[in-house]
This record gives structure tokens, sequence and C-alpha cells, in this order.
């Protein structure tokens, strides 16, 4: 068992990695002062994963799409209970989500720490998938795949991720198709289960208020020492272009929905890391509600409070995105690239990167008083190979001229917008 202490002298505090014998990462991060504990078990697996293959593997596997959906939803369920009773029998709160790159299981507790962090070992290690109850769960996931079929929000969102890309499969929902999980049945669940949910490819984050020690006691007792599959996930090849430049749809809701994406190379590890809080600054900074740009456009009634401009990224994408509600969403994109086009001539302001450097390190330092937020932190920065603390250090290394190359390298033209606009009713 390897073992290391992590440090941050920017806030005095630290927390403990451990490579378990049974190939887990373990984070042990108790939080003095607080009365909860909350702890997430999650594996490097989501929807962006359906290509893959191990060393005992000869060729590339390819499964359904919204497979590690369809699996989290199944995994609570055991042969002689659900998860989410047993958590409640101690006044836990837990829950689960699949993003596109990660699956996770959490819970919140005040009391009986060492009980729920047994059931949620216990659950997660122990899959219970019969022809019947996949089955049954088809018509339930073919339901909610429906009602988002309907929901602006989400249309605007996975139609640009559409026009984005050609082949990444993060253009398609996380739930999947309705098509591609009749497809799905135990056999596939297992052998996605027996892949993914393999120890060496998974994290146990754990912060607040709990004993370091009775927490490595249970994990000593409850762990499945397991075999490093030398798990690779394959991404599809992308062209540098993006797929269209403008795709539309027509639903119900009161103003169009826009989204504008500049699509970029994708970015790893530290690197991804470090992109990711420049490009955030210098969206803010040139765009953001402290801009010259947000003032003079919200004035004018072109954009109201719903605008919005981050960095939308995870393992195999990195993508700069503008949203939100506007009765004008072409006039928004346009004055948006002539607006970048303009600072990348004229340069940012310097007062403007200062004060968003400043409130972003603010944010991350302030993250550090959530208990939830510590836990699922330290499993994300593990996850792409970093220290929670290495944020801290990246976020205060960020310089205006790594901000400005940001801006002068970011193309354009190489975008999408998507539209909802409104159904007549």
């Amino acid at each position: 068992m390897k073992k290391e202490i992590l440090e941050s002298s920017r806030l005095g505090e630290h927390y403990t990695r451990i490579k378990h014998d049974s190939g887990l990462t373990i984070c042990l991060y108790p939080m003095k002062g607080f009365s909860t504990a909350f702890a997430i078990f999650g594996t490097r697996y989501g929807s962006v994963d359906t290509t893959f293959r191990t060393n005992e593997d000869e060729d590339l596997i390819t499964v359904p799409e919204g497979i590690a959906h369809y699996l989290e939803h199944k995994l609570f369920e055991g042969e002689e209970c659900n998860a989410f009773e047993n958590f409640s029998k101690t006044g836990a709160y837990s829950n689960a989500y699949t993003s596109f790159d990660t699956t996770a299981y959490h819970f919140t507790c005040a009391e009986h720490f060492g009980e729920n962090l047994r059931t949620l070992l216990d659950f997660v290690q122990n899959p219970y998938f019969t022809d019947e109850n996949v089955q049954k769960e088809q018509g339930i996931i073919a339901q909610e795949i429906k009602i988002y079929l309907d929901d602006p929000g989400w249309r605007v969102f996975f139609n640009g991720l559409g026009a984005v890309y050609h082949n990444n499969p993060v253009r398609i929902d996380i739930a999947g198709t309705v098509e591609s999980i009749a497809q799905i049945n135990k056999e596939l669940l297992y052998r996605c289960y027996n892949t993914f949910y393999n120890l060496n490819n998974m994290t146990l984050s754990i912060a607040g208020n709990f004993d370091p020690d009775e927490a490595m006691s249970i994990c000593d007792e409850m762990l499945k020492p397991s075999r490093d599959l030398g798990l690779e996930t394959v991404v599809p090849e992308e062209p540098e272009k993006v797929r269209e430049k403008r795709v539309t749809q027509k639903l119900y809701c009161a103003l169009p929905l826009f989204q504008l994406g500049f699509k970029m190379p994708n970015l790893s590890g530290r690197e991804s890391a470090k992109s990711y809080l420049v490009h955030n600054i210098m969206l803010d900074s040139a765009l953001g509600t402290f801009s010259p740009f947000y003032t003079r456009n919200y004035d004018s009634g072109l954009i109201n409070d719903t605008f919005s401009a981050g960095v939308f990224r995870g393992r195999g994408f990195f993508l700069p995105l503008i949203s939100g509600d506007s009765r004008e969403p072409d006039k928004v994109a346009e004055e948006v690239i002539k607006e970048l086009e303009r600072l990348k001539k004229d340069g940012i302001p310097r007062a403007d990167f200062d004060t968003v450097k400043k409130m972003t390190y603010g944010d991350l330092i302030s993250g550090f008083n959530n208990v939830g937020g510590v836990a699922k932190s330290v499993m994300n920065s593990d996850f792409i190979g970093i220290s929670v603390y290495d944020n801290l250090e990246l976020a205060a290394s960020v310089t205006y001229e790594d901000v400005m190359e940001a801006l002068r390298s970011l193309d354009t033209d190489n975008s999408s917008l998507s539209v909802i606009e409104p159904l007549d009713r």
C-alpha cells in the first residue's frame, strides 16, 4: 500500500492519498469544524466510453450508447434490497450521477458514517442484473430520454455539440437513444461493469467529519482485490473543423435559446487544468458581467442575465461555450465574435483581467468550505492526475500574457451556433 500526504501552504491544509492493495485509490480529507461527512466512490467511466479494450481483448469492443448511465441506474438495485433503503435507515442522503467521462455514487451523513461507508462499498462492488430487471429499466430510461427531447435547454446544448463534433461520442445524449438502449442486456452490463468498475480505474474520496482510521479499516475489510486490466478507451479521430456552422430547432419556449461553441483540440491532464482556468478567465474578462461588452449589450436588451461564457471540458473534449436567451441569437453571436476579434487587437484591459483572476482564485478558495465540494474536487483532480491543490497553484500562476495568448489563438471562424426557436402556440 502506497501512502502520500498532499499539502497546501496557501490553505494550511492537507489530505492523504493512498493506493490500496486492492487497486483502489483512496483520498481522505478530514475537515475540522464540520458536522457532516461526504463520501464519493467514482469510476473513470462515462457516456463517451463506448469503444474500449483491455489487455485480455484482441480487438476493440464497441457497446451501445447510454450503457454507462443504464449501469448506474441498475447498480443501486441489489439482490435483496435497494441501496437507497439502507442509506435511508441511517438518515443519510445518497445519490449517483453519470457524466460524459465519470460515474459516481455518494452519500452524506451526520452520523453512522461507518455503516454508510459499508453500504456504499458493498453495493458498488456487488452488481445484480437479471433479464427481468434489465428489461424493466429500458422502459423507465426510454421515458426519461423522451422527456429531454422536448427540453429546450437540453436540446440547444446537445444540438450544439452535434454541430461541433463529427465523431466524438460527446455529441450523443448521456442516456443514449431509445434505439441504443434497446440493445442493452445483462451480459453487456456485466461486461462493462467488470471492465470499468475495476478498482484500478476507481477512486474513493471522503471529506468532512469522519475517522480516517475507521475508514481505512472498513476499506481493508470490504475491498475486493482486482487485477489491473490495462484498460484503454478510444476517442474517435475528429476533424479540425466544425461539422455544421448553424443548427436550429423549434420547441415551446418564451425566447429563443442559443449556444455558440468554438472548436478546440482536445487537452488532457495538467495541461487541460491550466488551459481550463486560462480560457475561463479570458472569457469572463472579455464577455463576463463586469465587461464593457456585457454592460453595453445588456443595456440595449440584446442579452439578459441568462448570458454566460465558460469552458465545457472533459476526457476527450475541450469547448469554449457562450449561451443564453435572446430575441436575436444570431446578432448575439455576431457581437461576441466581433468583440473577441477587437480584443485580440486592442487587448483585454489589465484591470479587468486582474479582477477576474482574483475572483477565480477566491471562488476556488471558497470551495474548500463545502464538504461535498471538496470530496468531489479531490476525486475529479485525481482522475486527471493532479492534486486538488494544484488548481490553486495553477490559478495563481495565470498571467495576462497567458490569457491574451489564449484569446489570439481562438479561431472564432471555427464555431457552431445552435438555436432553439419558439414554436408557435
